[in-house]
């Protein structure tokens, strides 16, 4: 692993994830190349502070399940289409990293060579340790299983320090803030909250391999990219969960 030569650098290896939602800003589009760019160069500037960079990204800009608007698609069908789905948001990522400066390579959890490699443990360690940044799209490669619980999985195979977990709002909440002007912010939850109080945080199956490998999450709003050098300096923002 690098050497840390900022003292101000909290977490060392992280697992990047980015909200496809997020990413695609408040003009329509399905991206937000100016918004992609500000993200880009914040995390090429936490890279050269020595930060590993693993990054899951989702689909939600695109693809948000076999019943949206008013399709009836079979869930295996439409499972894997939002998993297409997160490939098209890796490529536009990979771009504007490498624009930024940053070497950057695809490992996909399916095979899809025309455009990036096959997801490996071991390669993606290498890659992280010799300064590259590595963007796992797919999930899990299986249907059933969300991006969230991808996350957690890569997060786990890769021992990564800290889980990123950048959304469009500023943390977890007892119900929907959109919703309920008086939804509560919590500061910190634990899994077994998240578990037996139905909070909705990351999912079940994320949560409970949360729980069982003792990862620690944020969630942060990604409005503002500066969030991510923030909280990778330990800073408070969002909402940790954790044991």
């Amino acid at each position: 692993m690098r050497d840390i030569d900022n003292k101000n650098v909290v977490y060392k290896r992280v697992l990047l994830k980015l909200s496809g939602e997020a990413l695609s800003g408040d003009n329509g589009n399905i991206l937000n190349g100016i918004f992609l760019e500000k993200v880009s160069a914040e995390i090429k500037k936490c890279v050269d502070m020595g930060v590993q960079f693993a990054i899951v990204i989702g689909a939600g800009n695109i693809w948000r399940g076999s019943r949206q608007n008013g399709l009836n698609i079979d869930r295996v069908r439409g499972d894997h289409m939002g998993m297409l789905a997160t490939v098209i948001n890796s490529l536009a990522m990979q771009d504007y990293l490498i624009k930024a400066g940053l070497k950057t390579r695809i490992m996909s959890a399916f095979e899809i060579q025309q455009v990036c490699e096959p997801y490996s443990q071991y390669k993606a360690i290498d890659a992280l340790e010799s300064g590259e940044a590595v963007i796992i799209p797919c999930g899990v490669g299986y249907p059933f299983f969300s991006t969230d619980t991808g996350m957690v999985l890569r997060a786990a195979e890769l021992n990564c320090d800290i889980v990123l977990s950048a959304k469009n709002v500023d943390g977890v909440y007892d119900k929907d803030p959109n919703e309920y002007p008086d939804a509560k912010k919590y500061d910190s939850v634990t899994f077994d909250q998240v578990l037996k109080q139905n909070i909705k945080a990351i999912d079940v199956a994320a949560s409970a391999m949360g729980k069982e490998n003792n990862l620690k999450i944020i969630v942060f709003a990604l409005e503002n990219p500066q969030n991510i050098t923030k909280a990778i300096m330990g800073e408070n923002i969002g909402t940790i969960l954790s044991n």
